[in-house]
């Protein structure tokens, strides 16, 4: 199996790191075990990927794919854009919710801040943020938004914090919504609160 050209076999490890890292968390991801689920040597992985970090970028740069996917769907109707950006915080925390381990991955800082990762593996994993990030900032300046880089950050941060209390279980806590029946209504609440108060409240 270690003789297979280089691109299949690489984006084998790959496809087995995704699945290892949503079904078992960022904790599973071994190079060892990577590259037994592979069923290859537990020193092939290096020679296409010359660090750990490496292949965990590679792994890190499909989450931002998928979400990627998702945003454009979140946008496919061509909604206004208070209700574009809303339809965004709501993909991306659904995202978050639905795949804790990946988007764990995707925001390690060790990772994002590019250090150890292949050369010619395209852009660097912080990178990846940008297309997303610039997303946000048109649609926040289509709003009427004075600062949009600004406000554009501000609601990525308030999503985000709304993304991962949710996920601790904090936020369910506090406002009550253990039930399956109030739960989705309650987060999809927060992340209305969260345009809203970058945004101002619709007129």
């Amino acid at each position: 199996m270690d003789r297979e050209p280089d691109a299949p076999l690489r984006e084998r490890l790959i496809d087995v790191g995704v699945e290892l890292v949503r079904a078992e968390g960022t904790a599973s991801l071994g190079l060892r075990e990577i590259a037994r689920r592979a069923g290859v040597s537990h020193g092939a992985p290096r020679r296409y990927f010359p660090t750990h970090q490496s292949l965990l970028s590679a792994i890190a740069r499909r989450g931002f794919g998928d979400l990627g996917s998702r945003f454009l769907a979140a946008g496919a109707e061509r909604p206004a854009p208070r209700e574009h950006v809303r339809a965004l915080g709501r993909a991306y925390v659904g995202y978050a919710l639905e795949q804790p381990g990946m988007f764990e991955l995707m925001f390690r800082h060790d990772l994002l801040d590019s250090t150890g990762q292949e050369p010619t593996g395209g852009p660097r994993l912080r990178e990846q943020t940008l297309p997303l990030f610039g997303l946000l900032t048109g649609l926040a300046g289509a709003c009427g938004a004075a600062e949009p880089e600004v406000t554009a950050a501000a609601l990525w941060a308030g999503l985000h914090g709304v993304a991962q209390l949710w996920g601790y279980g904090s936020l369910p806590l506090v406002l009550g919504a253990g039930g399956d029946g109030d739960a989705a209504p309650r987060l999809e609440a927060l992340v209305d609160a969260v345009v809203d108060a970058h945004l101002g409240a619709d007129a």
